[in-house]
């Protein structure tokens, strides 16, 4: 099984629902991948979050009639008059509108674990391609030659600026994969410095607004472009990943 194949059925094999012989497969291929073997548990993390954060509220049918009981109990001189039904009806309402605000803050806390996730594994990509030797896939510093190189093998075309002028070499590209799919990564060198630009179809047009994060010693630079999102990643001090994140959106 390759790394495709088997990154392709991650989702399945962490929710149970791949057959014996599939499973069995994809374990020994992850056995000997450590870049599969993140994958999994960077899943099986984000699974583990949902199942925790409690994103799920189901009002008992009772609730209404308790609600409308407890009235009736307070006030046992007017068992069911206007002032009875309407405080109760207002009494339902304050009990949902606290209901959504639990469930928006839920969520916000399950996204903000879902991007902490998605920054850990951007940061292990980076690491991983120094560590393995795999810096690209496609070693040249002709744009020309990189961009192309991308055509067949992802369903969009990622940018390759050859910023050779500007001190940030461009080194080559390689396949990686993030966000449940194969993505480009372009690569720079500052001096000594390794950059990686990590880019994929946003799932959102709206610009949002540049985030600057550090992570193990890593600088990230993020933002989304013409439909597109970045995450630019690198060893390289701040201001100077900075220029070439302006130079790239240029």
């Amino acid at each position: 099984m390759t790394c495709i194949e088997t990154k392709n059925l991650l989702n399945a094999y962490v929710d149970g629902g791949l057959d014996s012989a599939g499973s069995l497969s994809l374990e020994s291929h992850i056995q000997r991948c450590t870049s599969c073997l993140t994958d999994m548990e960077n899943l099986r993390s984000l699974s583990s979050a949902i199942q925790n954060g409690g994103l799920r509220f189901t009002a008992p049918p009772s609730l209404k009639r308790k609600v409308q009981a407890a009235i009736r109990a307070a006030n046992p001189e007017v068992k069911r008059s206007f002032f009875n039904w309407r405080w109760a009806g207002a009494l339902v309402s304050a009990v949902l509108v606290v209901a959504v605000v639990g469930l928006v803050l839920t969520t916000q806390r399950q996204k903000s674990s879902e991007e902490a996730l998605l920054v850990d594994a951007i940061v292990s990509s980076h690491i991983r391609s120094m560590m393995a030797n795999h810096i690209t896939d496609v070693a040249s510093s002709d744009s020309h030659t990189v961009k192309p190189w991308f055509g067949g093998r992802l369903d969009y075309s990622p940018p390759a600026k050859d910023l050779t002028a500007k001190g940030f070499r461009l080194v080559g590209g390689r396949l990686d994969y993030l966000e449940n799919r194969p993505v480009a990564a372009v690569v720079y060198q500052r001096s000594q410095h390794l950059i990686n630009l990590f880019v994929w179809p946003a799932a959102s047009t709206a610009i949002k607004p540049e985030d600057q994060l550090t992570r193990q010693g890593y600088h990230i630079i993020h933002w989304t472009q013409a439909d597109m999102t970045y995450w630019l990643v690198s060893e390289l001090n701040l201001t100077e990943l900075s220029e070439c994140a302006r130079l790239l959106k240029e």
